[in-house]
């Protein structure tokens, strides 16, 4: 109930007055377990996906531990289908968590790059969605926000005017092969080389 409450919240602000347009919804499985892969930066990124894939699914988010210690933020980000994970190390609990959901046929969004990029390009990815992958074997659904951090920089508490986009493409199960090692740098090259293409097709269709 607050996840539905959160979209039609959020909406008017996206659709209205930062003119959001999405491309790609068709891309969207409708059900069955899926990892949403995105971009990230902004703090906008997280809900602007979650109304980007509305209706067709409800998604469940991977969010840093040190947002949930914020008050009313924490209790705001597990009503609306976020749990806390440990960066810059493994935190069994989160994978277990994330596993849980996507063996029910949930869907789960993962930011790669674990943090918002400083200048809007894409930065290295950190292998937990490699892991999340090989262990559920679901499907991968890249996406691309674009213009978000126009929207929201660094720093500012309030909405600035932009025209932010959201690509969805389409899902895929990367392909690997060798050691274990060197299988997760591949899975999540693979999924960032996605991610780049949909931003790519963001900047050539601004000219």
């Amino acid at each position: 109930m607050w996840y539905k409450i959160g979209v039609y919240l959020l909406k008017p602000i996206f659709y209205g007055f930062l003119h959001l347009k999405i491309f790609g919804k068709e891309n969207i499985p409708k059900e069955g377990a899926l990892i949403v892969a995105a971009n990230h930066i902004s703090y906008l990124d997280p809900p602007l996906v979650g109304v980007a894939l509305w209706p067709q699914r409800i998604l469940h988010y991977v969010a840093k531990l040190e947002l949930f210690k914020i008050p009313i933020l924490g209790l705001i980000l597990r009503l609306v289908n976020a749990f806390p994970v440990k960066r810059g190390k493994p935190d069994r609990l989160a994978m277990k968590r994330a596993l849980d959901l996507l063996a029910k046929g949930e869907a789960v969004c993962i930011f790669p790059e674990g943090t918002r990029s400083r200048d809007g390009r894409l930065q290295e990815p950190e292998l937990g969605i490699s892991i999340l992958i090989l262990r559920s074997g679901a499907p991968v659904l890249p996406v691309a926000v674009v213009n978000t951090d126009k929207a929201l920089p660094r720093g500012a508490i309030i909405l600035h005017p932009a025209r932010i986009k959201v690509y969805i493409g389409k899902p895929f199960h990367p392909h690997y092969e060798g050691n274990p090692r060197e299988a997760r740098k591949e899975i999540a090259r693979q999924v960032m080389e996605r991610i780049k293409e949909l931003l790519e097709r963001g900047k050539r269709e601004e000219f």
